[in-house]
């Protein structure tokens, strides 16, 4: 079991590197990341206050993602449809 695990991670590593795909790439303009900044600093408390159930430890959990996703300024979930909301500057 553990073998095969190995094994899925080696590939998919050589894939990623095949691709060259690029981790952190900006595409996100500054308001969506301004809006999920506040979002996020609104949900990560929340088990504080409400105690640790499910629902509050999914709102901890997408808090910290979209604080990653404010602070980077990458949305992976953009990349998967191929959104870009930056403004690309004209050459």
């Amino acid at each position: 079991m553990e073998l095969n695990l190995l094994m899925i991670d080696v590939l998919l590593f050589n894939y990623i590197c095949r691709m060259k795909f690029k981790f952190l790439v900006k595409n996100q303009n500054n308001k969506d990341r301004a809006i999920r900044l506040i979002i996020s600093l609104l949900l990560i408390p929340i088990p504080l206050f409400f105690g640790e159930t499910r629902w509050t430890m999914f709102a901890l959990f997408l808090g910290v993602a979209l604080l990653f996703n404010s602070l980077s300024g990458n949305c992976y979930v953009y990349r998967l449809f191929g959104v870009n909301t930056c403004r690309i500057p004209k050459k």
